[in-house]
C-alpha cells in the first residue's frame, strides 16, 4: 500500500515537473520570438536611418536620392509659384508654410524610420506562411517591354491611391486623420505633404497589393514613379494656374485640385470631388470631377476646421483624440 502511494506521488511529481518544463519551454520560445521581433524592428529602423543619412550626405546615386530629389523639386515648384502666382495677393510665405515644410521631411523621412520596422515585421509574418511578392501575381510584368511595365505599374498604383483617397473622405474614422491635410487655408506646393502619418498606413496595404498583383517591380521604376508623383503633387497644390489643356482629362492639375480643397462642396458630392493623385481620368470616369470656374478665388477647408490645432503635435494627436471621443 505504501509503495502504491509513493509511486502515485512520484508519478504526480513527474507530471508536474514535465508540465512545468513545457510551460518554461513555451515561455522561453515566446521570449525568443519577442527578441527576434525586436531585432527585426530595430535592425530595419537602423537600416532605414542609415539610408536616410546616406541620402543626405550624397552617398547614393542622384537618380535614387529621395532627400535631395524632394528638396530640389520643392525649390523649383516654389520658385515657379513665386514668379507666376495664380492668387497674386497670397503671401510668398503663406499661412502654414513652415508647418508644411516640416511635414514634408517628417512624413518622408522621420516617420519612415519609425514605421519601417513594423512593415518589415509584417513581411516576416507573411513569409512564415509562405506568402511573398509573387504569391498573388496575376500579371508577370517582367516579360513585357520596360516602358509598358512602367506605364502599367504607374497607372495601377495611381488608381489604387485614388480609391484609397476616396475612402479617406467616405469613412469617418479615416476622415478624422485626413482632416489634417484639408486644414490648409492657402494653397502652396508644400501643402502637398501636410498629412497625418497614419495616411501612410492606410495607403500602404492597397499599394502593396498592387505590387504583388503585378509580380513586383524594378527599383528604377519605383524611383521614376516616385519623383514624377512628387512633382505632380507639388504642382497640384502650388499657387499656379495650370490645367494642361486637353491633357487635363488625363493629368491632375492645380485648377482641378483646388476644388478638392474647397470649403463649399456641391450637394451631389458632399463627400468631396476631384480625388485624383497624379491622374484625373479616374474622376472623369467615375463622375467625381468638378470644376465650376477657374478664378481661384474660393475659400478652402472643411466644416469644423476651426477645431484643428495649429501646431504639428496637436494635429498629429487630433485623429486619435477625435476617434477616442467618438468611441467613448
Amino acid at each position: 500500500m505504501r509503495d502504491s502511494v509513493c509511486y502515485s506521488r512520484y508519478v504526480s511529481m513527474k507530471e508536474k515537473w514535465f508540465g512545468n518544463c513545457l510551460v518554461s519551454l513555451s515561455l522561453f520560445y515566446e521570449w525568443f520570438k519577442l527578441l527576434e521581433y525586436v531585432e527585426i524592428i530595430s535592425n530595419t529602423a537602423l537600416g532605414t536611418a542609415q539610408w536616410v543619412w546616406r541620402n543626405i550626405t550624397f552617398d547614393v546615386p542622384w537618380s535614387q536620392n529621395y532627400f535631395w530629389g524632394l528638396t530640389i523639386i520643392s525649390l523649383l515648384v516654389w520658385a515657379a509659384e513665386t514668379v507666376w502666382p495664380w492668387r497674386k495677393e497670397q503671401a510668398k510665405f503663406r499661412e502654414g508654410f513652415w508647418l508644411d515644410a516640416g511635414y514634408m521631411y517628417v512624413n518622408f523621412f522621420v516617420f519612415s524610420i519609425a514605421i519601417s520596422g513594423f512593415y518589415q515585421l509584417i513581411n516576416h509574418g507573411f513569409r512564415q506562411f509562405g506568402i511573398n511578392d509573387k504569391s498573388l501575381t496575376l500579371v508577370e510584368l517582367s516579360q513585357w517591354h520596360p516602358v509598358i511595365q512602367l506605364i502599367v505599374f504607374f497607372v495601377t498604383l495611381d488608381f489604387l491611391q485614388w480609391f484609397t483617397h476616396k475612402m479617406l473622405h467616405r469613412i469617418p474614422l479615416l476622415w478624422r486623420f485626413h482632416q489634417v491635410h484639408h486644414s490648409i487655408k492657402d494653397m502652396g506646393f508644400a501643402g502637398h505633404l501636410r498629412y497625418h502619418p497614419m495616411e501612410n498606413i492606410f495607403y500602404k496595404p492597397l499599394k502593396t497589393l498592387g505590387v504583388m498583383l503585378l509580380g513586383g517591380f524594378e527599383p528604377q521604376q519605383a524611383f521614376m514613379v516616385h519623383f514624377f508623383t512628387i512633382a505632380i503633387g507639388h504642382l497640384n497644390h502650388a499657387n499656379i494656374k495650370l490645367d494642361y489643356g486637353a491633357l487635363r482629362y488625363v493629368l491632375n492639375n492645380p485648377v482641378m485640385h483646388l476644388y478638392h480643397h474647397a470649403y463649399a462642396l456641391p450637394a451631389q458630392h458632399r463627400y468631396g470631388v476631384n480625388f485624383g493623385i497624379s491622374l484625373s481620368l479616374w474622376d472623369y470616369l467615375f463622375k467625381s470631377a468638378y470644376i465650376p470656374e477657374k478664378s481661384g478665388d474660393i475659400a478652402l477647408g472643411y466644416r469644423g476646421d476651426d477645431r484643428m490645432p495649429n501646431g504639428m503635435l496637436g494635429q498629429l494627436l487630433h485623429g486619435f483624440s477625435a476617434a477616442k471621443r467618438k468611441g467613448s
